[in-house]
């Protein structure tokens, strides 16, 4: 599992592509899932893509990442990202590096969305590109 990047995404993200375009862009979570595997596939490493509407998965997959030895998780919380202690908790329990990933950047939108509690945890943030962001994520998790 060494070669492995865990991508876990959170809640609404099963919408991408028709849930408010204008912020998210139009790419669907199995268009995000393909850009992936294709650049993995350069870079000898093999994507594990996951989403879930409960903060609980995302919770219980970090620790499987961690158990299989994943080389890093990529992890757009979405709206957990300002609410859950429990993920802040989670990603300070893992040795794994987890790189926090959102579509849009989040400091320019609602203040609510200004603080992360992931961000405060997380090896790095990319935030703002789009479908982009997974792959720059990709591409820095790659040199762990």
């Amino acid at each position: 599992m060494a070669d492995t990047i865990f991508v876990l995404n959170g809640p609404n993200l099963n919408l991408l592509g028709a849930r408010e375009p204008e912020i998210y862009g139009h790419d669907t979570l199995d268009d995000i899932a393909g850009m992936l595997e294709d650049r993995a596939r350069d870079l000898n490493l093999i994507i594990d893509m996951r989403q879930s509407n409960h903060e609980g998965h995302l919770i219980d997959w970090m620790h499987e990442a961690q158990a299989m030895g994943a080389k890093a998780v990529l992890l757009n919380a979405a709206g957990f990202t300002h609410t859950s202690v429990a993920l802040h908790d989670a990603i300070k329990a893992v040795s794994t590096p987890v790189i926090e990933v959102h579509l849009s950047n989040p400091h320019a939108r609602e203040e609510f969305r200004h603080i992360s509690l992931v961000g405060q945890v997380a090896r790095g943030t990319i935030a703002g590109f789009g479908a982009l962001s997974y792959l720059l994520a990709l591409e820095a998790a790659a040199r762990f």
